[in-house]
């Protein structure tokens, strides 16, 4: 396959902005926010478990998660399980690859004239500031990429199934369906892997749950708000592709 048909530009565009997106996740990640004051409203104090205070405090790779799970039915939808697995394999490769030249950077020595600076008129250590926020711990680089193979995994083997019980339709259903399924596993992975296995913190089981629920919650919201926007992008690929081309690829994509 060349670059010169529409199938393997879609491929390459679609699998592009899935890597792209799924890599600024991680390194804006460091950043947690809180959903409510963003929005506008009082923080929730919320009960679960026994644990007690919990509010949406999320991590900034929110932002572009749904773009990734948008992408991964897409091309489920059009190029089959094989062609995801291949890009979140290849995605979880070049993250892993991304923290180890970050790694490198941060044990470059610094230049002296950089390393001071007036920032909002405060003095601002940069080479501190640079590995305080590219510097994630090694348990939080594992959880993460494990959890983003295991829910893509898992979105695309349900995206299937739902697809082979429905045929073409109901897209809404095997793409918001798997990404609710898969979601839910992240959303407890990646937590039990970085905190609860990670000596340096004392996480129990009931704060994995309670804050993984909490977590899932948002990102339940979320899923439902982007179903419309799935199938904007589905007619615009449509139009791209052609109606014959369209239904071909995905007839073919079903049986692979």
């Amino acid at each position: 396959m060349t670059f010169k048909t529409k199938e393997s530009r879609l491929l390459l565009i679609l699998g592009g902005v899935l890597v792209a997106n799924a890599i600024l996740s991680e390194f804006i990640g460091v950043k947690l926010f809180s959903v409510e004051e963003t929005l506008g409203f009082d923080k929730f104090d919320i009960n679960l478990f026994g644990v007690k205070n919990l509010s949406f405090v999320m991590s900034a790779g929110v932002l572009t998660w749904p773009v990734i799970f948008i992408m991964t039915d897409i091309i489920n939808e059009y190029f089959g399980v094989k062609q995801v697995r291949y890009l979140s394999v290849l995605t979880s490769v070049l993250i892993a690859y991304a923290f180890f030249v970050v790694g490198g950077a941060m044990k470059l020595s610094p230049a002296d004239f950089w390393v001071n600076q007036e920032i909002d008129g405060r003095t601002v250590d940069m080479n501190r500031a640079f590995a305080g926020i590219f510097g994630q711990g090694m348990w939080i680089i594992v959880g993460s990429i494990t959890a983003f193979l295991v829910g893509q995994f898992a979105d695309v083997l349900i995206f299937h199934r739902i697809k082979r019980l429905t045929g073409e339709r109901a897209l809404w259903l095997r793409a918001t369906g798997s990404t609710l399924v898969s979601q839910f596993i992240d959303s407890f992975v990646v937590i039990f892997i970085a905190f609860y296995l990670n000596p340096q913190y004392d996480y129990t089981w009931k704060m994995v749950a309670a804050i993984g629920l909490v977590n899932y919650t948002y990102k339940f919201i979320i899923a439902i708000l982007m179903t419309p926007i799935l199938y904007v992008v589905h007619g615009i690929i449509n139009r791209f592709l052609g109606k014959d081309l369209a239904h071909r690829m995905i007839q073919m994509a079903a049986r692979k």
